[in-house]
């Protein structure tokens, strides 16, 4: 017996944004401007609704995320690139407005590892001459 999976009717475009260690899947789905975040639907955050609003596709797209990984900033941050990333995939028309906002490019600074002997990454223990 062969089960048939239930395809959902609703098309959405997908994208995946990054920001240290935080990473978002994010959907993007014709709609009214909801946002559901790991499962819960919120309203939808001014920083996250840049892009949207930059294009002028504010309340036309609903917006769902799965983010795991880092802090509150960098899972923000991580959506905000997932939903530019798929705006993208949608139109190829906003590239050029969201690039010159620095929404497309992924920020790759990463917390670099702290090295034995020192006290952080490049703080070294205080010099004592005697």
């Amino acid at each position: 017996m062969v089960v048939k999976k239930e395809t959902s009717a609703l098309k959405y475009t997908s994208s995946l944004g990054r920001r240290k260690t935080a990473i978002a899947q994010v959907r993007l789905m014709q709609g009214s401007g909801i946002l559901t975040l790991n499962n819960k639907v919120l309203a939808l955050d001014p920083r996250l609704a840049e892009p949207l609003e930059m294009v002028g596709v504010s309340d036309k797209y609903d917006i769902s995320v799965i983010v795991r990984g880092g802090g509150k900033e960098g899972q923000i941050i991580a959506i905000r690139h997932g939903i530019a990333r798929a705006l993208v995939k949608i139109n190829e028309d906003f590239k050029t407005t969201l690039k010159k906002a620095g929404f497309i490019t992924r920020d790759s600074r990463e917390k670099e590892r702290k090295k034995f002997g020192l006290k952080s990454a490049r703080r070294a223990p205080q010099f004592s001459k005697r």
